[in-house]
């Protein structure tokens, strides 16, 4: 198996620190508001990849953190007039709803920054022993010179970066790329006792800590948004590289850029979705196959008509696994031997299984795997009838099945209401409206949209289209 590492800039053999087990980090959301479309292909490509090396057979622990104390946090907080707990415990629940939406498995250990305050001071005060950290009127900086492979995760210089920029007179750092690992409380923010001051800790140093904690003070993958390269990335091997005296991550795995309707997102431009959003309109199924269906490291554009596409290709292998199911539970398939001209089907099966593998182990392409997926659907559909055998049939089944579980697609298709119980079910809305019962009216409504099913409110009555 082959990774491209970020660090080296070249793919390499995966070879893991301890035989048989995986410690994987990867960077959790800011738990501020819900979280937008581009935070779920991280999320869905290293949950596929842990899906992955878990089906290869090694032991994953996998931990991404959440960021429960932050500017943005506290921001709301105030303009709710609520603490920044409450903010941050009520996003936290919505992002596991939305993960939960996705198919994405939770995380071994989900640490949250404020659970782990002590660890930071700790690493902290083991950094100003060492002399990579430094104190100015309750501030912590970490200097960055003082670790002298600054720079080799994004392959900047520190000269380069601080050509241009100069420290205001206020400022009280001693070199302008430093970076605050520990700051004083402002007025109405949360705070924590320190050596240094009461404040809380910067963004960067709260990764270092909680993954040597949960992890050790060396992991084996290290992956996130290619956004996090630098600073955060460039800054966390840093401190926990001066901090432990050894190398951090051996393994760097960062995923391109999501863009929408070939632009940047951003709200400025009107084209900012989140995932509640986004899910209203499409099974989040869906957005799980669209993401995975284009490589890690290319940048991605989201668009309505690559999700429609998405959306059939993803119909096609439902629909054939269904069809596969039908068969099997009929009672037509009374052969049970796999005939010989079935067992060279099977056999151009097995090499497809190979080529999903193949595809996977060089540099998680996922794209090439399911492009051996569609090719064992075609199988399926050209070569599955009644008179086929029943062994032949399950075979190429469980085939399709277990592939698409490894990419934490679920398989069971919904059932389709059929017209007649649509009509039905309009007519007790109608009722339901007559009678001024409008919650049943609107639960009618959401189930039915659930099931694909639009309903237009005309002049000439109620008209449905399928989604």
């Amino acid at each position: 198996m082959k990774i491209y590492n970020t660090l080296t800039q070249k793919k390499e053999e995966f070879v893991p620190l301890e035989e048989g087990k995986v410690r994987m980090y990867v960077c959790g959301p800011t738990v501020y508001n819900y979280i937008h479309i581009g935070n779920a292909r991280p999320a869905i490509l290293f949950d596929t990849l842990r899906r992955y090396l878990e089906y290869r057979g090694y032991e994953v622990n996998y931990v991404s953190n959440f960021t429960d104390v932050d500017d943005k946090i506290i921001k709301k907080a105030n303009e709710e007039g609520v603490s920044a707990a409450e903010i941050s415990e009520r996003y936290i629940e919505e992002f596991r709803t939305d993960m939960d939406a996705l198919n994405i498995r939770e995380a071994t250990v989900h640490p949250k920054a404020t659970q782990e305050i002590d660890g930071m001071i700790e690493m902290i005060s083991d950094l100003i022993k060492k002399g990579h950290a430094y104190e100015k009127n309750g501030t912590v900086y970490f200097s960055t010179r003082s670790f002298k492979e600054y720079g080799k995760l994004s392959k900047k210089k520190i000269d380069d970066l601080e050509a241009g920029i100069r420290i205001a007179v206020s400022e009280e750092k001693e070199d302008p790329m430093d970076f605050v690992l520990w700051k004083p409380k402002k007025e109405g923010e949360p705070s924590w006792q320190s050596p240094w001051s009461d404040g809380r800790p910067g963004w960067h140093i709260e990764c270092s800590v909680m993954s040597r904690k949960y992890l050790g003070e060396q992991i084996d993958i290290h992956a996130g948004g290619e956004d996090l390269v630098f600073p955060h990335h460039e800054n966390e091997i840093a401190q926990s590289e001066a901090a432990n005296g050894k190398q951090f991550a051996k393994y760097w795995m960062h995923n391109a850029f999501l863009n929408i309707d070939n632009k940047k997102m951003s709200k400025s431009a009107g084209n900012f979705f989140t995932v509640r959003e986004i899910c209203e309109q499409y099974d989040p199924q869906v957005i799980r196959f669209f993401m995975l269906n284009s490589h890690y490291r290319s940048p991605l554009n989201f668009s309505r008509d690559l999700v429609e596409s998405a959306k059939n290709s993803l119909n096609r292998i439902l629909t054939a696994i269904g069809a596969l199911e039908h068969l099997l539970g009929s009672g037509a398939l009374d052969r049970e031997l796999v005939s010989s001209d079935e067992q060279l089907i099977l056999t151009e099966a097995e090499a497809l299984n190979t080529k999903f593998m193949d595809a996977m182990d060089e540099d998680f392409n996922t794209a090439d795997a399911i492009a051996a997926i569609f090719e064992l659907v075609k199988l399926a559909n050209t070569h599955c009838n009644a008179s086929s055998s029943k062994e032949f049939v399950q075979t190429l089944q469980e085939r399709l099945v277990n592939l698409c579980s490894i990419l934490g697609l679920e398989t069971k298709k919904e059932e389709e209401l059929l017209d007649e119980e649509i009509e039905k079910l309009i007519e007790e809305r109608q009722a339901a409206r007559k009678n001024k019962d409008f919650a049943r009216s609107d639960e009618i409504r959401n189930l039915l949209l659930e099931k694909g099913i639009i309903l237009e409110d005309t002049r000439e009555g109620v008209r449905w289209k399928r989604s």
